[in-house]
């Protein structure tokens, strides 16, 4: 199965309140490395050394410090149009966490838009 693929699998089988998703990438031919880490460059993939998988790829669904879904679905689709293979695998997935914001001086249409968005 392509990597887009299979990431959009992993994705659409999450619960909807999922925050972090931390994924590990390994690709079939190792000579291909340098031209994989281009196109990793994307979604910010954290190289492994002396491990078996090649990168660790953090992943956001609303907010935080990772990259955003459609961030790492490019990057898996530029790795699929490049003939690059490999496996992708599920490390860990958190949920339930919410964004702090400060809502201070905000308009009411903010602060009703952000209990509507939170409360799903």
């Amino acid at each position: 199965m392509p990597l887009a693929e299979t990431f959009r699998t992993v994705v659409d089988s999450l619960p909807d309140d999922w925050t972090d998703l931390e994924l590990d990438l390994r690709i079939d031919d190792e000579h291909r490395y340098i031209d994989a880490a281009v196109y990793l460059v994307t979604c910010n993939a954290q190289p492994y050394s002396k491990h078996d998988w090649h990168w660790r790829i953090l992943c956001a669904h609303r907010f935080g410090h990772a990259a955003a879904v459609p961030a790492v679905l490019t990057a898996f689709t530029l790795l699929d149009e490049a003939g690059i293979e490999g496996e992708v695998a599920v490390r860990e997935v958190r949920s339930g966490r919410v964004e702090v914001t400060q809502m201070w001086g905000r308009p009411e249409s903010v602060r009703q838009e952000q209990r509507k968005l939170y409360s799903q």
